[in-house]
């Protein structure tokens, strides 16, 4: 089940960052969550193609891949012979996609939940940060991919691993149907996916309420609003660590954001 967390004050803020249990087999604090920060409490949990093209994603994805590949693999030839490295570098790119987002870090989920476009709203709405638990997704997984990361010993997969398990979007769908999704980490194709410690969930086309699906299926799934009384607190907190926008997108973009907000006049 989804439990529900709220972080009214920068103290309770130190559970979210302070999550990794002692494992005694190797003497080392780790844990396999996985974070997403969300500006918006009250934003569900869908992914950009299913706000995009709503009940037609299923008929509309390969039609919206095919084309992003014809354009785009002048840039990316290797996009041209796997669906998941289209959509990988499509989502990366701002295409519509299946794909949910994720981060190995609490850091970066928090800089995206205290990140607005309009800084006024800031202080107008609480956020959220979701976490999950990688190993709780892996053991929901059919058997035939349980077996491939079994032989890669890793519960994440990578690219080439979906590609052995599974040669297309409607076997994927076929294998998962709504209560499976599959974690995959991305090519570095980009220092910003490096940065950014990103993993995304491969939502099957017949999951239409992924939110529904964690609560069902899962036990450390964790939901954390954030009182929009300390957004303002945690994005500076957040700027001394040096998790900003200039980290997050590295380049001229990247630092435009962060000037532009470390020189906001609230």
């Amino acid at each position: 089940m989804v439990k529900t967390v709220v972080i009214e004050d920068m103290n309770h803020l130190y559970e979210l960052l302070n999550e990794q249990a002692y494992r005694s087999d190797i003497k080392r604090n780790r844990n396999l969550y996985v974070y997403r920060g969300q500006p918006d409490a009250s934003f569900v949990l869908t992914t950009s193609l299913a706000r995009n093209c709503k009940e037609k994603k299923k008929e509309l994805e390969p039609c919206m891949l095919r084309n992003f590949t014809k354009y785009a693999v002048l840039e990316e030839p290797s996009i041209e012979k796997s669906v998941w490295r289209q959509m990988i570098f499509g989502q990366h790119h701002g295409l519509p996609t299946r794909l949910l987002d994720w981060s190995f870090s609490p850091l970066i989920a928090l800089h995206f939940s205290v990140t607005e476009s309009d800084l006024e709203d800031m202080e107008s709405r609480d956020s959220a940060v979701w976490r999950t638990d990688i190993h709780e997704l892996h053991d929901l997984l059919p058997e035939k991919y349980r077996a491939i990361s079994d032989k890669y010993s890793t519960t994440v997969f990578s690219v080439d691993m979906l590609a052995e398990a599974c040669e297309s979007l409607a076997m994927y769908d076929s294998d998962m149907g709504d209560s499976a999704m599959l974690m995959i980490e991305p090519p570095s194709v980009d220092v910003r996916i490096v940065n950014q410690y990103s993993f995304f969930s491969v939502i099957p086309s017949k999951m239409n309420d992924i939110e529904g699906f964690l609560d069902a299926h899962t036990k450390n799934t964790v939901r954390y609003i954030i009182s929009k009384k300390i957004r303002w607190q945690i994005r500076d907190m957040l700027d001394h660590q040096n998790i900003s926008e200039r980290i997050v997108y590295p380049g001229l973009d990247g630092l435009s954001k962060w000037l532009g907000r470390h020189y906001y006049v609230r």
